[in-house]
């Protein structure tokens, strides 16, 4: 079964979520309203809504050791899109919440990977593996 997801969260300030969302990751705007605006997420439809006030939360970690923020969602890009999002990123100097890193290396999983946090505080994970076929891959 293959479908679009759709996920959906808070911002306090929705002009400063289109302009990261739209500017800086190059998400296409779809229907909006003064109080929510849909985008065109990697093909998937991210709905931001404005709200009245939004507390930032502490990253939770899967492992007390990991730098990776449990709380994510991102996107799985093919492997050059994924260095074309990483030189873009560096060119507008965006402050990697995670580098851009070889994880897994050498396992059946092995994949690159990077985190960036959205203005609001949702972190973002962009990843790509050489071997597309090997996403959902057991051993």
């Amino acid at each position: 079964m293959k479908s679009v997801f759709h996920i959906a969260f808070a911002t306090a300030d929705i002009t400063r979520a289109i302009l990261f969302y739209e500017e800086i990751l190059g998400c296409t705007r779809g229907r909006e309203s003064t109080a929510w605006v849909d985008f065109d997420f990697f093909g998937h439809q991210m709905s931001i809504h404005r709200v009245a006030s939004k507390v930032r939360k502490p990253r939770n970690y899967y492992n007390p050791s990991s730098h990776i923020p449990a709380n994510h969602f991102g996107v799985i890009l093919s492997w050059e899109d994924w260095h074309l999002m990483e030189e873009k990123l560096k060119s507008v100097r965006m402050n990697f919440l995670v580098e851009p890193y070889l994880a897994f290396p050498g396992e059946v999983g092995e994949q690159k990977s990077m985190f960036v946090m959205d203005p609001d505080g949702n972190a973002i994970e962009f990843k790509t593996f050489l071997d597309q076929k090997k996403i959902f891959a057991k051993s």
